[in-house]
């Protein structure tokens, strides 16, 4: 297979080719091909020329047909283009035929995807995970690489059978590999696992931010937290899950994580080699669904992330709407659009801070939705249990009394155990709100 991360330098004239289907509208396969020039362009990849080609019935030979692969080669040599990248996944038996009719590399979305979350896995897991993506995806392409090698070499009988020798110890090798890292990755995972269960063991709430890639998600993280987590403007620029500490009203917190962003024709097997990040989002008990308000199609990308946290069994998990980057619109009429499909959005900007607060109040809303208001009452000799509830946060009053702290609050169901012995039951106003030491005496 062309190696793309090894030979990113030397790729000086990349041609990209989009692909517009029956289904698709003109405009929608531009802004496609400007995502994939966006994503080669982060790779530092330059691009001679791009064009859209319409597509009435995918050819199993070359996805196209035979005047438009004519078409395609001849400009890439007028062009003096080193490689063709398709936005269109490509089978390998189709990058063959490509590769030999163009005699130059021809990659796919996929590839340059893989190539990006190479670049910026920076955690042993997410490293671990995008090396199993880029095997599974090599494999079934070992033949290509051997076809560049013959090539390189010469095509003697002799050199062929040579090569199908080495083909063969060279899959095996890959698929030795392949299996070393699923065993090392199913430890880390396991790892990871024991290492939420201590945390979810702790009764504060989570939040995961998701969205589609760029929508801004790390930025209002950082808003949100007052921390510096990196924010770039370019795709997939957080890749390793983040988990910040969260203040709220009411003296509540929470632990939220940026989470890796989606996007169109996401390679399937990226999603799998990614659920380690996603998992945060299945998890959390809110979602942040973050939408970048100026994309021409935030819906679109509103439908893909769905698709993904459908995939991932997170759909259902209570979601709050955020339309970022209200900042950047021409006019206040411009979010007009999006009132009648999302009517209880909420419109924000994390650059200048706008409507951040207003989420919070969201997210304290909610949280006090899903837990029952209680009322204790906490003998002296117990501080440790009133220390404890003030960590979690959700303490609404606190009152000293002869007999113990009167403690009013929202905690959540994981803190049931540790409260159970001293809840006051609310069976009358008498007994809600107790005025003598009887009457706020714990029941048997």
């Amino acid at each position: 297979m062309f190696d793309l991360e090894e030979n990113r330098k030397k790729v000086q004239r990349a041609i990209l080719v989009g692909v517009q289907s029956p289904q698709m509208t003109t405009g929608e396969a531009e802004r496609l091909l400007d995502e994939l020039e966006e994503l080669t362009g982060n790779l530092d990849i330059p691009t001679v020329h791009r064009l859209v080609v319409k597509l009435r019935k995918p050819q199993p030979a070359f996805l196209l047909g035979s005047g438009k692969v004519e078409e395609l080669v001849s400009l890439a040599r007028e062009l003096r283009a080193d490689v063709i990248i398709f936005d269109d996944e490509l089978t390998p038996a189709q990058q063959r035929n490509w590769e030999a009719a163009s005699k130059i590399a021809v990659i796919d979305r996929q590839e340059i995807i893989i190539d990006i979350f190479s670049e910026r896995a920076h955690t042993k897991e997410a490293a671990l995970q995008v090396q199993l993506a880029r095997m599974e995806y090599s494999l079934p392409r070992l033949r290509r690489a051997w076809t560049h090698l013959s090539r390189q070499r010469g095509g003697g009988t002799g050199a062929r059978g040579q090569g199908e020798t080495q083909l063969e110890a060279d899959s095996r090798m890959v698929r030795d590999r392949i299996a070393v890292v699923k065993k090392e990755l199913k430890e880390v995972i396991q790892h990871r696992h024991v290492q939420r269960a201590k945390r979810l063991r702790k009764p504060v709430p989570t939040v995961a931010i998701v969205g589609y890639t760029n929508a801004g998600k790390s930025s209002l993280l950082n808003a949100l937290t007052n921390s510096e987590v990196l924010a770039e403007d370019k795709l997939f620029a957080t890749l390793d899950p983040t988990t910040r500490r969260l203040e709220l009203p009411n003296s509540q917190h929470a632990l939220i994580t940026d989470t890796v962003g989606f996007v169109r024709r996401l390679p399937h097997r990226l999603v799998e080699a990614f659920k380690a990040t996603l998992e945060e989002a299945v998890v959390a008990d809110i979602l942040i669904h973050v939408i970048d308000v100026t994309n021409p199609d935030a819906e679109q990308h509103f439908d893909t992330t769905m698709e993904v946290l459908k995939e991932i069994g997170a759909e259902e998990n209570p979601m709050i709407v955020a339309f970022n980057k209200i900042d950047a619109l021409e006019t206040p009429s411009d979010r007009e659009r999006f009132l009648f499909t999302h009517k209880d959005a909420l419109y924000l900007s994390a650059a200048t801070g706008e409507g951040v607060d207003e989420l919070k109040r969201h997210l304290a809303d909610q949280l006090n939705a899903a837990y029952r208001s209680t009322e204790l009452l906490v003998p002296h000799d117990r501080y440790d249990v009133i220390s404890k509830l003030h960590s979690i946060g959700g303490i609404r009053h606190q009152e000293t009394l002869d007999d113990g702290v009167r403690i009013e609050g929202l905690f959540p169901p994981a803190l049931a155990g540790t409260i159970a012995p001293y809840l006051i039951p609310p069976t009358n106003d008498s007994q809600r709100h107790p005025t003598s030491p009887a009457q706020r005496k714990l029941q048997p």
